[in-house]
């Protein structure tokens, strides 16, 4: 019986350890996928030339503000097992604003003008890569942000529409690495732009923010607040272990 109910609870303080948050608060920052080489920013869209710069590896990025903004970088390369010599490769960035409803459900909603895509289609597109506007709504049916057990850094889990999870990202910088959150490329038909005269200075602050985004890209590493939901997932994860190792003795002793 004393078995049992070591046992117990020591599983339900492992469970404590990942002590789920589904905040603005907790989503704030730049999230990245286990590959660590794709983050947003200049770094991964230069909107003054319109230019996507393809990552070392694939990956997923994810940044928010504490005020309703995203922005999103996306590497995905998928095999064709038919032609292993011809995989299809997608470099995607977007951003826009984000809501979070009251049943958590999580919603992107990207500026249309600005979201690119590079698709690479090498056996089908005679080694011409295609660039184009993109532009997809994001819906997440939840999403959760805990301290990874196994890595004890910041893991941000989202479940995607159907409730499939999707890969884990972890924090990467706080404050998030984030291209300027209004619209970048705004189009003659759009609302957002601006007169001959506007458009050119625009360009031209836009340039000055992308410039001091890449000056300041390795000065801004992640900086992990130590608050309580830290401190107490560490306490719940020695506990447990303790409690663990009680439990195998009392096992063995009986």
């Amino acid at each position: 019986m004393l078995k049992s109910i070591l046992f117990l609870v020591s599983t339900l303080l492992v469970a404590k350890t990942y002590a789920d948050d589904s905040t603005a608060e907790s989503l704030y920052g730049t999230w990245s996928s286990k590959s660590n080489q794709v983050f947003t920013g200049p770094g991964f869209y230069d909107p003054v030339d319109e230019l996507l710069i393809e990552p070392s590896l694939p990956g997923l990025s994810y940044s928010f503000t504490e005020d309703g903004y995203f922005e999103e970088a996306t590497y995905q390369v998928s095999a064709n097992p038919k032609k292993p010599g011809c995989p299809v490769a997608a470099v995607i960035y977007q951003h826009g604003t984000y809501n979070i409803s009251s049943n958590g459900t999580l919603v992107l909603t990207p500026i249309k003008v600005d979201g690119r895509q590079l698709l690479s289609d090498p056996c089908n597109d005679d080694g011409t890569s295609v660039y184009s506007r993109y532009n997809q709504t994001e819906t997440f049916k939840s999403f959760a942000v805990g301290v990874d057990p196994y890595h004890g850094i910041y893991k941000l889990q989202l479940y995607q529409f159907d409730g499939s999870p999707l890969q884990p990202l972890y924090l990467a910088y706080r404050p998030p690495m984030m291209l300027p959150t209004e619209t970048l490329n705004p189009t003659d038909n759009s609302d957002d732009s601006a007169s001959e005269t506007g458009s050119s200075n625009s360009k031209r602050s836009l340039s000055e923010l992308v410039k001091r985004g890449l000056e300041n890209k390795h000065r801004t590493n992640a900086v992990k607040n130590n608050h309580q939901g830290f401190i107490f997932s560490n306490v719940f994860w020695y506990v447990s272990m303790v409690l663990l190792g009680v439990g195998s003795i009392a096992f063995l002793a009986y």
